[in-house]
């Protein structure tokens, strides 16, 4: 009886296998898995299921493992619910890995054209929220890079979304004039950004030096970014410093916020006035 069943059971097995299996490979993929790109530039299935956007409203990461290099790129669940920035994200996330799989390769074959070692390349950009305001949202990004040097680098990226209008804004686009914000965040940011050196140094810094790594830099020649501390309005404006700008690379980047003051109120342009308040 039971050599007579056995076909039986054997199909009855294989038909529930092909109901479950499917469901456990779905259940157990996730758009966060490394997924190998080949070096031919074919599209594997995988590849091409990590790479597709998400749905409006679900925050996206995606990491991609081989042989050429490393990449990783993500966004927020805030961003994604806006389309058109959604779009624009997933947009540059195409567009900078396929510069950074052009650069690996041709790379890659003039280190091979020279019998010389090849050292994977790598580049991410993880976009987070500064702030969300009914008007506004605020992203920024470290942004890391390495091209097969001595180390890897990172500096700064930042968006800053007007909702009303449906489009990305420099946020030294909401200013009547770069002197006007210089003057109103000067002396605030210098005198934070020596308190930070000396932290980091374990000496105070003379503010009257002219020594490389001594003097007070541009803060507007940094990545410039508004935050808000109610939800309601920009009260709080960031400078985010990347190596070598302030300091050697050992001690890494440096990032001041400071109060939104009446100065800085008083150089944003008329029409984006009711976007900030005096902290």
């Amino acid at each position: 009886l039971d050599v007579a069943m056995r076909p039986k059971r054997e199909e009855k097995l294989m038909r529930l296998l092909a109901i479950v299996l499917p469901l456990a490979l779905w259940a157990c993929s996730d758009e966060k898995t490394a997924v190998p790109v080949p070096t031919t530039g074919a599209a594997t299935p995988a590849a091409a299921a990590a790479a597709s956007p998400k749905p409006d409203g679900q925050a996206r990461t995606i990491k991609v493992s081989n042989e050429l290099y490393e990449f990783e790129y993500s966004y927020p669940a805030q961003a994604a619910a806006i389309p058109a920035l959604k779009a624009m994200l997933d947009a540059d996330l195409t567009r900078q890995q396929a510069e950074l799989t052009k650069e690996a390769r041709e790379e890659a074959q003039a280190a091979k054209a020279s019998d010389f070692p090849f050292r994977p390349h790598s580049r991410s950009y993880n976009w987070q929220v500064v702030t969300e305001t009914p008007g506004w949202l605020s992203l920024s990004s470290q942004v890391g890079a390495y091209t097969g040097g001595a180390h890897p680098n990172y500096w700064f990226s930042a968006i800053l979304w007007d909702k009303s209008a449906g489009q990305a804004r420099p946020a030294l686009a909401l200013f009547a004039a770069k002197e006007a914000l210089s003057n109103a965040i000067r002396q605030p940011f210098c005198a934070e950004l020596n308190r930070q050196r000396a932290k980091k140094r374990g000496a105070p810094v003379n503010p009257a030096s002219n020594e490389m790594f001594d003097e007070c830099i541009d803060p507007l020649a940094q990545t410039v970014i508004l935050g808000s501390s109610n939800g309601r309005s920009f009260n709080r404006i960031g400078i985010l410093v990347p190596p070598y700008e302030a300091g050697p690379y050992a001690e890494g980047a440096y990032e001041v916020t400071l109060p939104v003051s009446a100065a800085v109120v008083a150089a944003v342009k008329g029409e984006y006035r009711p976007s900030f308040e005096v902290k």
